[in-house]
């Protein structure tokens, strides 16, 4: 998978048979030398690395934290948060419940304060299963392009009875899923192939922004997330304006800053599932009137979304690494490490006048 990858990450050339692995091996040196050198430089051997995207774009799913105990609460509190959305969506759409006994529904769920939600009570759970069942409910959900709304409800919603269980610990799944706006900058060390690597991981939203731009000083490679199932969708900052094109703006500021010249750009198109689910019955022309593609049509949708944020480019020169992903897709550090082993390739080789 390595090889594959490190083949396919260089547009200009590809190889095969044994021509990979002596590429990779190459690449394994290069990142060595290159320990050294940041080592001479004082950053403690490890090869700096930036996240970035707007809210809810998926970049703090892209970590893998072990601890799934320390999630419980998480989802507890995005069960609440995302059925409060919708039944404040309720009022603002003016959609009736079918069920009488889902107002009452409503009101115990709208009073719980979700910062201090730790358990799930049984009655909070059978209000929670009532309202869910709820054709009202399910009709501002099927809305849910017009307010904010988490795209994990549905996950988490439907599996209500075994996260309500009392022996429940998050999965995998349940971890991956989890949405917690990053605020602040939060730094990961990890080890990948004896390389030690560190992520910086930004706030997506607005107001987080100002505080991030120089941690990215000398980074070796930017990654940068995007949602593909933000087409329709607005800021939860700013009501009237497409997340997709503030990312889109976002992608633009960043690639063209001064610092980053010698950066590769890591470009993640993440969400592609709920991509797929959505482009079924949102036309992608209704957001952007320069699709000419299909309707219904999942991999024109992707290749055109690609191509937006590609068009954002003005140095050719720069490759931009892109990979179609979601949140349950186990080879994102795999492409990540091979990107980077790519990038410190390519600049050693500019270093000695080899390109």
């Amino acid at each position: 998978m390595l090889s594959e990858l490190c083949c396919s990450l260089h547009p200009y050339h590809c190889c095969t048979g044994s021509g990979e692995t002596l590429k990779c091996l190459v690449l394994s040196d290069t990142v060595a030398n290159y320990q050294k050198e940041l080592r001479a430089r004082d950053v403690g051997g490890a090869v700096p690395l930036g996240q970035n995207g707007t809210g809810e774009s998926g970049k703090s799913t892209f970590i893998n934290d072990e601890d799934r105990k320390g999630f419980t609460k998480l989802v507890y509190q995005n069960i609440f948060t995302a059925m409060q959305a919708m039944i404040r969506a309720m009022d603002t759409l003016r959609i009736q419940y079918v069920c009488e006994q889902n107002k009452e529904n409503a009101q115990l769920i709208r009073e719980v304060e979700v910062d201090k939600v730790v358990a799930l009570s049984g009655e909070q759970v059978a209000a929670i299963k009532q309202l869910w069942r709820d054709p009202g409910i399910q009709e501002c959900y099927d809305r849910r392009r017009e307010y904010q709304l988490s795209d994990s409800a549905k996950y988490y919603l439907t599996d209500i009875d075994r996260i309500a269980m009392p022996s429940f610990v998050p999965t995998q799944q349940d971890v991956l899923r989890v949405r917690v706006p990053t605020t602040g900058i939060i730094e990961y060390p990890f080890d990948l192939e004896n390389i030690i690597f560190r992520m910086v991981d930004v706030g997506g939203q607005r107001s987080e922004r100002r505080k991030w731009i120089h941690c990215f000083e000398s980074v070796t490679s930017i990654i940068f997330l995007v949602a593909l199932s933000e087409y329709d969708q607005v800021l939860a900052e700013c009501d009237n304006e497409n997340r997709m094109e503030e990312s889109k703006a976002l992608f633009k500021t960043i690639i063209t800053y001064p610092w980053f010249l010698n950066s590769s750009v890591i470009l993640f198109l993440n969400k592609k599932d709920l991509l797929e689910e959505k482009i079924m019955y949102s036309h992608l022309i209704s957001y952007f009137p320069e699709y000419t593609g299909p309707k219904q049509d999942v991999k024109a949708a992707r290749d055109f979304i690609l191509k937006l944020y590609q068009d954002q480019n003005p140095d050719k020169e720069k490759v931009i690494y892109s990979h179609f992903t979601c949140a349950t897709d186990t080879e994102n550090i795999r492409f990540v490490f091979a990107a980077v082993k790519d990038t410190i390739l390519q600049l050693n080789l500019r270093e000695f006048n080899l390109v």
